[in-house]
């Protein structure tokens, strides 16, 4: 069996059970099981595949049959332009995620000196692509999973920011001991009790549900959050949730309790769903 006929196999194959994606999905798993980049997939279409390549090739078709996200099975994903190793530890990183390091960009704006935070960092893809594009910056990159934060490690590493990025195994905040961090970050669990039972088989299935679970209504966590922050913020720092859209006017409200002086915004994603809550102090 050729590259090309292997390719047409498992778009048909994913095709016939309504997977969307069915072409772009079919081509990632063939890259990885050759470990081809895109432009060499598509020169070398009328390789052959081995009869073992062929084998291996319907295995991980089958893992995609049974819901298993594309990213575990090829233990990459791609965040704000890098590529990151995650695994079942962690949770998969997601587009409108990337509004978090956006805005937390624009707000570093010229400082020369900057002390940030990611709470419960996962893979570390926030950490690392703040330390990228902040080479001022010290990134404190939170998680309470020591699996969490070997693959975290690992991260940072593969992008050369290991030495600014300092990870750090805790409960929130926990781990700071005084006032000094500009930007706290956090995408924490916020998906309540009705909602977690809704979710897809791809996630429900397959991502680690404590770091999915905000029970009972989602906000566990980010109340906890807020109220340890205060304390660890210097004047003028800015904190930066993400949320889901439903939980605008509740996350809203508890801004306002815990910094009643604070500018609160709520921010779009590129669906247009309320996504970031940002509280500058």
């Amino acid at each position: 069996m050729t590259v090309r006929e292997a390719l047409g196999k498992a778009i048909e194959t994913l095709t016939l059970k309504r997977f969307e994606e069915a072409a772009l999905e079919a081509e990632l798993l063939l890259r990885h099981l050759l470990g081809f980049s895109r432009v060499e997939l598509h020169l070398r279409l009328e390789d052959s595949l081995s009869a073992e390549q062929t084998q291996e090739l319907d295995q991980l078709i089958q893992r995609r049959l049974g819901h298993e996200p594309i990213a575990y099975i090829t233990g990459h994903r791609e965040f704000f332009g890098l590529d990151f190793h995650i695994s079942c530890d962690t949770l998969v990183p997601r587009p409108e995620t990337e509004l978090l390091v956006e805005k937390a960009l624009e707000l570093a704006g010229n400082r020369t000196l900057l002390a940030i935070a990611d709470v419960g960092t996962g893979c570390g893809a926030i950490a690392v692509a703040l330390a990228v594009h902040l080479p001022q910056a010290e990134v404190y990159a939170v998680d309470i999973s020591a699996a969490a934060l070997e693959v975290a490690a690992f991260n940072c590493e593969r992008h050369q920011v290991a030495n600014r990025v300092h990870l750090l195994r805790g409960d929130l905040l926990q781990p700071f001991a005084c006032p000094g961090l500009d930007l706290v970050l956090a995408n924490l669990p916020y998906v309540n009790d009705r909602e977690m039972g809704e979710l897809s088989d791809e996630v429900r299935l397959f991502e680690p549900a404590p770091a999915l679970s905000g029970r009972p209504d989602g906000l566990r966590q980010i109340g906890r959050l807020l109220a340890q922050v205060e304390d660890k913020l210097r004047p003028g720092g800015a904190v930066l949730l993400e949320i889901s859209p439903g939980q605008r006017a509740a996350v809203v409200d508890l801004a306002g309790r815990y910094f009643p002086g604070a500018a609160v915004k709520v921010l779009p994603d590129l669906s247009g769903d309320d996504r970031v809550v940002v509280i500058e102090t």
